[in-house]
């Protein structure tokens, strides 16, 4: 992570996160609290692991959280540890504020960043296409809870900066393909290979765009393929190609779904 992107970060912690917290009274819901405090209390159990008896108070007004202290507390930690917990943590105070994703995202692209925020996470996709193209698949399968599920798990664990799955991510964006395609023709028990040729019968997919997605299907489940158990002959499996899978299954999705 470049010195500018963790600055720019911090930026807009501070802007869009810290200082928007207000101190100044008790929230209704909890009369006991600031919303600065709760904020404080949910960071330190919940992301920090932090006892919470050591969040800095006001020495001049009990019960107060000392808003100075604790913005010095957390950027003293902000700029000390290493970049995968950074994006943990930026991800932790991002959640439901949609502001905070759009102006990160735009440092991360400035910064030249490998990472964007997609559907809430902080995914290792680059690019704004592909960005909007898995966005646009988890959107669209609403109606498809178990498409979109496939599609969620794929990315989750795709993004999982310290233990990332890619052999079960690239499973997962497949089964999504392979759950619509079940749904559309209505029949459980069918493959992948056989809905699709039923697909483009009805709805007009053409031959080689079925075929392809066949192929792929067929690299996830040949006898060395993602699919079945780990072989010493299995197919090393690494981040850019579980990318690849994504992106390629959340547009197929959507392709789909067009057409329906």
């Amino acid at each position: 992570m470049s010195e500018g992107l963790r600055n720019n970060l911090w930026n807009v912690t501070l802007n869009l996160v810290l200082d928007s917290k207000d101190n100044s009274s008790a929230v209704s819901y909890n009369p006991d609290r600031t919303e600065l405090h709760l904020f404080m209390i949910d960071l330190y159990m919940r992301f920090l692991k932090w006892p919470i008896d050591t969040i800095p108070m006001s020495t001049y007004l009990h019960g107060i959280v000392s808003r100075d202290d604790s913005v010095k507390t957390i950027r003293g930690w902000f700029f000390a540890v290493k970049w995968f917990d950074l994006l943990d943590f930026i991800e932790f105070v991002s959640r439901n504020n949609p502001k905070f994703k759009k102006e990160a995202n735009t440092y991360f692209k400035e910064e030249m960043s490998a990472y964007r925020f997609v559907d809430g996470v902080l995914a290792e996709i680059n690019s704004q296409e592909e960005v909007v193209e898995v966005e646009a698949a988890l959107h669209n399968t609403d109606k498809f809870v178990s498409v979109r599920t496939h599609l969620q798990t794929a990315l989750s664990l795709l993004s999982d900066r310290k233990t990332p799955d890619f052999r079960n991510s690239i499973k997962e964006s497949i089964s999504a393909v392979e759950s619509l395609a079940k749904i559309i023709t209505q029949n459980e028990k069918t493959t992948l290979g056989q809905a699709l040729k039923e697909i483009e019968k009805t709805h007009q997919i053409p031959r080689a765009l079925q075929g392809a997605f066949d192929k792929l299907y067929g690299y996830t489940s040949d006898q060395s393929g993602i699919r079945h158990a780990l072989l010493e002959n299995s197919v090393p499996v690494n981040m850019e190609e579980a990318r690849f899978m994504l992106v390629t299954c959340s547009a197929f999705v959507n392709y789909l779904i067009s057409k329906l």
